[in-house]
């Protein structure tokens, strides 16, 4: 089948391109050649559809002669986990994407010919749809392990595979993949028709067209970002849901953009301007979509995220820049032949009007993808790394401009307005906002850039709700855009309280002795095996007369080191977050003393006699590694000074990611400290923190004292983190109603 599966892909790349040049013949007056574009276009389909079975089939079947089956997946995985390393891999993910794109083209096909605009719409689709193709001939799945590997000897089979990630084990790894690579195979929709309204010298119509799919693209990659920011907070222990990770930023841009060319469409439809705003926007949304693929595998990420492919090779580094200067040339060629007709629509434009208010909102999210797209790409030039604070430096602003724009827009009359009358239409908004705001600042939201921020997401609530009720009229439909405004409203929210008002402490639980925390007595009871081979270990927490027990989990995975699972306890009003770190037992044959401390960058912490200084984070010396890999790796240092007054030592105690899983720490000898530093978890700062890392010191120790067991964690108070959540679910079903109202329009 590895064989089969190989030529079944190079016939779909075919297929795809014989279709492509008959679309493109039939748009130029041949029209016979329609029936035969769309026959051609199904072959392709049908031959993706038979190599994704073909691989799906190598998987199931546990066939260890394949060299991608072999990488990603063995024998104990349950069967919703083994069918999702379909997508673990590079090789994989691309016969996914190219999967969902030939689905997307079955619905495509009928949309468009309904709509007379068939060949050209479709003839840029399988263009776009033959470039991914080759890539996938390129990298493919379909290679016999002694292929993909040299070393290994040709024709011998091996028992079992390499297995999962363990970090990817989880329900979420069958969700997220599969919903982001819906958004991106959906974003290269409103290109093509962005693309064929140039060819056709359609300057206005297309966007009726196009309007439900920039919604759909755009809601499938909005969603594919939440399910990932929930899967770090509640699955992997990461301590939060965003950590402006390159590779996390890079499918944010595109989303950000898409959000930007909704509202300009809108405002297009509305009164014929932003003509060629909105072009740029839907070519410049996908090329971005190919630029995040860019950066996640071919490898150039590797120095600076976690969640990036190892370097896939030369060969196709090289496709994927060519890939992108193919959409270059194709959207802004074909905007640079039409720019003398591309002039803007005659006419004044009013300071204060809702075309004015939609075309600063598109700026200021054009800012806020400026900025992460900088921040992102830094490391392809420089060796220097974006710290997570300067996203948030530069976002808070960013967040009270939109927010405050939300409010206003929807109160401003298209056309012409006049600026007290808005006002006046907007002061029952604004009131409710201020004594929200007077609220928060009394109960301890004292910062006055997040209060003022708090008051700029309570505005855009409040209107959205009183426009809202004001203009449903009974029809639901009418709600899409209020639905998603509010839910990004309570979004903004739940980030001031999580990202400004979040409280963490890394401490030591010596077994069945209580220790104060964040206003909470946790008492460590000790741990039992799970049915699966993990261990969880018990934190009984009391407040009030009122207990809970939390059970995060570690547990050994080989090669990829000790994972860790956090718990949650979620309230009303806040969550309890407990992540395990170590645990620390008695050793019965030597006693050893062990401290705990958790250094801030920069900040000197002292250690007995010794002086300790947290410099920096090294990431210089490490190979190419990233989130799918199954056997690469990468390693992460964190340069300590140390100093007892007349020497001086520099220690990197380091952990290694193996393949992208958990890490594995590795001591480091001091003499200093007279034993051993070690690694224990690092935190490269969100919201208002600083990078810290937390680090034990392993001393040898003359006494005959014994230490306890002792379990370490991180303890967080997470307040009103459910805001953020609801406004996700909020925001998402705003979407989807929007969607449904311009399928009808369209």
């Amino acid at each position: 089948m590895t064989v089969l599966g190989f030529w079944v892909t190079v016939l779909a790349l075919v297929t795809s391109l014989v279709a492509t040049l008959n679309y493109y013949r039939n748009a130029n007056h041949q029209r016979f050649l329609l029936y035969p574009a769309r026959v051609w276009m199904k072959l392709s389909v049908a031959s993706i559809l038979v190599a994704s079975a073909l691989l799906l089939a190598l998987i199931i079947n546990h066939d260890f002669s394949n060299g991608y089956v072999y990488s990603y997946s063995d024998r104990s995985l349950p069967v919703f986990l083994l069918a999702s390393t379909f997508w673990a891999g590079q090789e994989g993910s691309f016969l996914f994407w190219a999967l969902c794109s030939s689905l997307i083209a079955l619905w495509l096909s009928p949309y468009t010919a309904k709509r007379k605009t068939e060949p050209y719409v479709m003839g840029v689709f399988m263009a776009l749809q033959s470039f991914l193709l080759l890539l996938l001939v390129v990298k493919t799945p379909f290679m016999y392990l002694w292929e993909m590997f040299p070393d290994a000897a040709v024709g011998q089979v091996p028992p079992d595979g390499s297995g999962l990630n363990p970090l990817l084990q989880n329900f979420w790894m069958v969700i997220h993949p599969p919903v982001l690579f819906i958004g991106f195979a959906a974003m290269s929709v409103p290109f093509s028709f962005a693309v064929a309204g140039l060819w056709r010298k359609d300057y206005q119509q297309w966007i009726m067209q196009a309007f439900p799919w920039v919604l759909f693209a755009s809601v499938s990659l909005g969603m594919g970002l939440i399910i990932g920011a929930y899967w770090a907070y509640g699955v992997l222990g990461w301590g939060g849901y965003w950590g402006w990770d390159p590779v996390e930023n890079s499918s944010l841009v595109p989303w950000i953009t898409s959000v930007a060319l909704i509202h300009t469409l809108l405002a297009q439809r509305r009164s014929e301007k932003f003509v060629r705003t909105n072009f740029f926007l839907a070519i410049i949304s996908y090329f971005l979509v190919v630029y995040s693929t860019f950066l996640t595998r071919s490898g150039v990420l590797g120095d600076s995220s976690v969640h990036s492919f190892a370097d896939p090779g030369m060969l196709v580094y090289s496709l994927l820049i060519l890939y992108l200067v193919f959409i270059a040339a194709l959207g802004l060629g074909m905007m640079a032949a039409r720019r003398k007709e591309l002039r803007p629509v005659n006419g004044e434009t009013e300071f204060v009007s809702r075309e004015t208010a939609l075309g600063a909102g598109m700026i200021i999210l054009l800012i806020s993808a400026a900025v992460v797209l900088f921040g992102t790409s830094l490391p392809i030039v420089s060796k220097t790394t974006v710290e997570p604070s300067f996203y948030d430096r530069t976002h808070l602003p960013i967040g009270i401009a939109i927010g405050l724009l939300i409010g206003f827009s929807l109160f401003v009359q298209w056309g012409i307005d006049e600026w007290r009358s808005m006002l006046k239409r907007s002061m029952m908004s604004l009131l409710a906002s201020a004594v929200i705001t007077a609220v928060l600042w009394f109960v301890g939201v004292r910062d006055w850039m997040f209060a003022l921020f708090a008051f700029s997401a309570a505005f855009a609530f409040f209107v959205n709700i009183e426009t809202g009720v004001r203009t449903m009229n009974g029809n639901v439909l009418l709600l899409g855009g209020k639905f998603a405004h509010l839910g990004l409203a309570l979004m903004f929210l739940g980030i001031i309280a999580t990202g400004k008002y979040s409280r963490s402490q890394h401490l030591s639980l010596p077994l069945n002795q209580p220790q104060q925390v964040l206003g909470y007595t946790m008492t460590y009871t000790g741990y039992h095996p799970t049915d699966d081979g993990k261990f969880a270990f018990h934190v009984m927490a009391e407040k009030d007369g009122k207990t809970f027990r939390l059970d995060p989990v570690m547990f050994d995975a080989g090669q990829q080191g000790l994972m860790r699972n956090p718990d949650i306890v979620s309230f009303l009003t806040k969550d309890v977050y407990i992540s395990p770190v170590s645990l620390q037992q008695d050793d019965a044959h030597a006693s050893h003393t062990h401290e705990t401390y958790t250094m801030p960058k920069g900040e000197t912490v002292v250690w007995g006699d010794v002086k300790a200084t947290f410099v920096k984070f090294d990431m210089n010396d490490h190979s190419q590694g990233g989130m799918m890999a199954s056997s690469q790796g990468m390693t992460i240092g964190s340069v300590i000074e140390l100093s007892n007054g007349s020497a001086h030592e520099t220690v990197v105690p380091a952990m290694h990611y193996s393949g992208t899983g958990e890490p594995r720490y590795t001591p480091t000898p001091s003499k200093l400290v007279n034993g051993e530093i070690q690694l224990v978890s690092l935190n490269v700062g969100t919201g208002s923190e600083t990078s810290s890392v937390t680090v034990t010191l392993h001393r040898g120790d003359e006494s005959e004292s014994s230490v306890p067991e002792t379990l370490v964690v991180e303890a967080s108070i997470k307040p009103y983190i459910n805001l953020l959540w609801g406004g996700t679910v909020i925001m998402t079903l705003g979407f989807f109603i929007a969607m449904v109202k311009r399928l009808k329009e369209a």
